[in-house]
């Protein structure tokens, strides 16, 4: 099979030849850490913005032997960016602080045949990678652009400020998402955090008034396998997301949710994809890794629909030979049928 075929096998549900293995991102510190790559010392990037072309993504991805390639295009969120370690952003605080801050909002033209010259280039360019859509419905942009404690507090004193907010980053969203399908991306990816490891940032009826009106949108639109990544206990909205027709799931962050429990209620329904604990791949061992992903091709591989990730993405603290660790165990424990 190539790349391409066993990641759309396994994200119907289906076993491919082997467990596919995939990432929505690399940072390029860790990029150049093991593949010795000249480049920016740091690992800031546009969080928005898409951070490889496609030979680059082709040439990690051969490295790693990633199933898959990714394009970032993200609407642009209006909060402070933050460096953390190594130089690597994070959103702070939030700059729609109130109604007349909507004004600061502007998006690109979703229209401008301009904005997809870079993706369409990329698609064409795909080889046999499967190629990944990455981007964001509107909760999250939201959420980070109000700032949690002001999204929090005006859910309840003035809804219609976080609607008005929400309706022009999800009207984007849609009208994005209605393009890209048609350019030859493989998989389209939501990235909207809606959860701690607690349990979600808002409760169900909230999500259902609020956010999920705009993913039944967004379905109509998706005419590829939609994938939607959120960190944290999602367990409250898992059923009325598979109601969605959504093909997948990432990460299931581990702490926060069993994959083990989500594979026995919902493995019928959803490809699982994740979830390779970032805390062993940044502090463990090698054969820490190798033991981790063995148990989770071991007990979710089985019946096909399930993808190998990190609990996230590879960030650049993680250690290289772990990283090396995950893809290695893959390759060795990943053949169908699995017998371990």
């Amino acid at each position: 099979m190539t790349s391409r075929e066993r990641v759309l096998t396994a994200l119907s549900r289906k076993e491919p030849d082997k467990v596919p293995y995939c990432e929505m991102l690399v940072d390029r510190s860790l990029a150049q850490k093991l593949m010795g790559k000249k480049g920016p010392e740091d690992q800031g990037f546009n969080l928005e913005a898409n951070v490889y072309n496609v030979q680059e993504s082709k040439e990690i991805a051969d490295f790693l032997k990633l199933d898959n390639i990714a394009y970032i295009l993200r609407a642009p969120v209006y909060a402070h960016k933050v460096p953390g370690k190594d130089g690597r952003l994070f959103y702070g605080e939030g700059m729609i602080l109130n109604e007349s801050d909507i004004q600061k909002i502007k998006l690109p033209d979703p229209n401008d045949d301009n904005l997809y010259t870079e993706a369409k280039t990329f698609v064409d360019q795909k080889g046999d990678y499967c190629c990944w859509f990455v981007t964001r419905v509107g909760i999250f942009p939201t959420i980070l652009s109000l700032g949690m404690e002001n999204f929090s507090v005006s859910l309840f004193e003035n809804r219609s400020f976080v609607e008005k907010v929400l309706d022009i980053y999800c009207n984007w969203s849609i009208a994005v998402a209605e393009r890209v399908c048609k350019l030859g991306f493989d998989v389209y990816v939501s990235t909207d955090d809606m959860a701690f490891k607690s349990g979600t940032f808002f409760s169900p009826k909230v999500f259902r008034e609020l956010v999920l009106p705009y993913y039944k949108r967004i379905a109509e639109k998706v005419t590829i396998p939609w994938v939607i990544h959120t960190d944290g206990n999602i367990s409250e909205f898992l059923d009325d997301l598979v109601d969605l027709g959504i093909s997948g799931l990432h990460p299931i962050e581990k702490g926060a949710m069993d994959i083990y429990e989500v594979k026995k209620r919902y493995g019928d329904h959803i490809c699982l994809l994740g979830n390779v604990d970032l805390n062993i791949l940044g502090e463990g061992t090698p054969e820490q890794v190798k033991a981790e992903v063995r148990s989770l091709i071991k007990n979710v591989g089985p019946g096909g629909g399930y993808i190998v990730t990190s609990g996230n993405s590879l960030a650049g603290y993680l250690k290289p030979e772990n990283v090396m660790a995950l893809s290695e165990a893959v390759q060795e424990y990943g053949k169908y049928p699995i017998n371990l």
